[in-house]
């Protein structure tokens, strides 16, 4: 795979138009896409889709990649986001095919292991909260991202990321139903 000075020029380059470097910044990155769309999804079919989707996104908005951030950074932001609303697609289809019958609050344990039934469970909880406070909690708690990475992809100070995590966190653990932290 290659180093993050070569996806950042492949990505350079196909913000610029350019059809094969675009083919082979897909390419390499996928993997990385899958892995941070698995972080998420906890079924690998739904990982499988939401980095499609976020493979068709990259395609689709390449041209607006600035290079403000690195290329991972944005990929991440990316990656975070199809996630998520691949998720909200899912729910969305499988209550249209429960015809009527009542989804689950929470996961059922007697189907879903614990780490599976915690991210859907995390999933839910993001979507309870402003999707700017879920952005900031999902590139940090979840795919890892510094503050400093967080506040060049949102254009934001560090101040600003730190005050909306600190109110995100606070939010989703009352969603989750815990009051640790």
């Amino acid at each position: 795979m290659p180093d993050a000075d070569d996806i950042d020029a492949l990505a350079r380059s196909a913000a610029r138009g350019d059809p094969a470097a675009l083919d082979a910044l897909l390419r390499a990155v996928r993997p990385e896409a899958l892995r941070l769309c698995a972080r998420f999804l906890p079924h690998r079919e739904d990982a499988e889709e939401a980095c499609q989707d976020t493979l068709l996104a990259l395609a689709n908005g390449i041209t607006r990649f600035e290079g403000r951030s690195s290329f991972r950074t944005w990929l991440h932001r990316l990656a975070a986001n199809r996630a998520r609303s691949t998720y909200r697609a899912l729910r969305r289809r499988c209550r249209l095919e429960a015809d009527g019958v009542p989804l689950p609050d929470r996961a059922d344990p007697r189907r879903t292991s614990v780490v599976a039934g915690t991210r859907l469970d995390l999933l839910d909880a993001f979507d309870a909260v402003r999707p700017d406070l879920a952005e900031v909690v999902a590139l940090r708690d979840v795919l890892g991202l510094s503050y400093p990475e967080i506040a060049e992809l949102l254009d934001v100070p560090v101040g600003t990321v730190k005050s909306r995590l600190h109110l995100a966190r606070h939010q989703v653990r009352q969603r989750l139903g815990t009051n640790s932290g």
